[in-house]
């Protein structure tokens, strides 16, 4: 199942109206400008996870919420198969599958990522994200170049980072292939999501 981008926009500008708010606001709490925040409410643009978190956070809803229309309604564990899960796809073909969209009140967002190896992406700088919390990451298979903030690590299979994610972070897939790894992103504070 991959959520349709215009769908999920319209969720947000739905529940945005809904509780008064204004564009204005949902910009400061995404860290955009007006312009670029109607554009991606609009669904012209692309809905980065950074950009759905924060969406969801300020609307005080699920992320899963917001992607698929649905409030999460599993309490006591869930299980979701190999190659089962939310689809999200994003940014040069980035790959992310949610593997609990329907667990509720979860401390963590897990998924099982897929990096695209892109040749143009070896020589330039990492692109880097930001949003509150905390991150694990654990690379399953590939490798993997990390940037935070002034540092870049080079990863392979086995290796588990684990940062403040509101702090500049970014990775490409190095290599010749792609990088598959499991990225845990964490609420801050231990509050539930």
């Amino acid at each position: 199942m991959e959520p349709n981008i215009e769908e999920v926009a319209g969720r947000i500008r739905a529940l945005r109206e809904d509780m008064g708010l204004t564009m204005q606001e949902m910009a400061d709490a995404t860290g955009r400008s007006v312009a670029e925040y109607a554009a991606q409410e609009s669904g012209d643009e692309d809905l980065s996870f950074t950009f759905l978190y924060k969406c969801a956070q300020r609307l005080g809803v699920d992320v899963i919420e917001l992607l698929t229309g649905e409030d999460p309604h599993l309490s006591g564990y869930s299980l979701v198969r190999a190659n089962e899960g939310l689809s999200i796809k994003r940014r040069a073909g980035f790959e992310y599958l949610h593997k609990a969209p329907r667990f509720k009140n979860k401390l963590a967002e897990p998924f099982l990522v897929t990096a695209p190896y892109l040749e143009e992406e070896q020589d330039r700088p990492i692109h880097l994200s930001y949003h509150e919390g905390q991150e694990l990451d654990f690379v399953i298979s590939g490798r993997m170049r990390f940037a935070y903030e002034g540092h870049v690590e080079e990863l392979e299979a086995g290796d588990v980072l684990m940062y403040d994610s509101g702090r500049g972070h970014g990775m490409i897939a190095t290599g010749g292939e792609p990088c598959v790894f499991l990225a845990v992103v964490m609420k801050p504070g231990g509050e539930i999501i």
